[in-house]
């Protein structure tokens, strides 16, 4: 008996030691990840010193504005004419994700349109029940019925029959539009000389609440970025409980634009880990050991 109690022993020690360098390991290989983001190579990415920038993009970007809280009494026109406030679209449940556009627009917003679909089509949440989107034109030139065409074509390629009440468009006039553009930290302007708009991109996740939690740049959101940033908004509850885990031990990396392992939170985890693993193995033998204390007591009694 004593020589299995010993053996159990060596046993829990063991896989402690092998989780404990485990966990070493991957909290090391984080922090040297961190350190590279860090980095000021100046052939990084974000080390770039040059400061130029062609006269047209002068002005034009996106400054993050987490924590924000959206406007919810700014006036826009739905795809059908109707007028609406942002707040129609916030049920204090679920997430909604605003994207700047116009709808005539002949490169950048059909891209991103198109990623930001792509991105939602593999997903098995629909728009309309987990959450919704909201495109809004910042061309005020723009009429309804502008909406309303677009709209259909994003419609047919969503192909999902039914999520209609989960997808907007909208029109406004130029006081509401740079009132929602200006607290979201999109800048843009227009470019005579190509009769166009200058501007960059970017889904914008909003909370239930309307507190900006995640912007979404570029033109390719993969699906599972997408799915953890409603998850984030929503603070774990838009999806299942592995969804919450998931985002729980992932955080967003600004500089890769997705979400990355997060060390400690693993190291968090990995420590509840450990305790259930030694608690496996050991009550057992607490138990069996207590047992035959009892017993033995009793016999003395008797």
């Amino acid at each position: 008996m004593k020589h299995l109690n010993h053996k159990k022993r060596t046993q829990a020690k063991l896989m402690l030691s092998v989780l404990l360098v485990f966990l070493g390991f991957l909290y090391s290989q984080a922090q040297g990840d961190q350190s590279l983001i860090n980095s000021t190579d100046p052939m990084a990415p974000n080390g770039i010193t040059s400061t130029e920038q062609p006269r047209q993009l002068q002005g034009v970007g996106i400054t993050e504005n987490l924590g924000a809280a959206i406007d919810w009494s700014l006036k826009f026109k739905d795809e059908n004419g109707a007028d609406v406030t942002l707040r129609k679209y916030y049920d204090g449940t679920h997430p909604v994700v605003i994207s700047m556009v116009y709808f005539a627009c002949p490169g950048l917003c059909n891209f991103h349109l198109n990623g930001v679909v792509d991105s939602l089509k593999p997903m098995d949440w629909s728009a309309g029940q987990k959450f919704q989107y909201v495109a809004i034109s910042m061309d005020t030139s723009e009429k309804p019925r502008d909406a309303l065409a677009k709209k259909a074509t994003y419609m047919k390629q969503y192909n999902r029959p039914g999520t209609e009440n989960g997808w907007h468009f909208l029109t406004g006039d130029d006081a509401n539009v740079k009132a929602l553009t200006n607290s979201i930290g999109f800048k843009y302007k227009w470019n005579p000389e190509s009769k166009d708009w200058a501007h960059a991109s970017a889904a914008v996740v909003t909370t239930p609440k309307g507190t900006i939690s995640r912007y979404l740049h570029g033109i390719l959101i993969e699906t599972e970025t997408f799915r953890m940033a409603l998850n984030e908004a929503t603070e774990g509850k838009t999806g299942t409980f592995v969804d919450k885990m998931i985002w729980y031990c992932f955080h967003y990396d600004t500089h890769k634009s997705k979400y990355t392992v997060y060390a400690f939170r693993l190291v968090q985890l990995g420590g509840i880990l450990i305790i259930v693993i030694l608690g496996l193995l050991l009550t057992p033998n607490w138990l069996r050991s207590r047992r035959l204390k009892v017993k033995s007591k009793t016999e003395k009694l008797s």
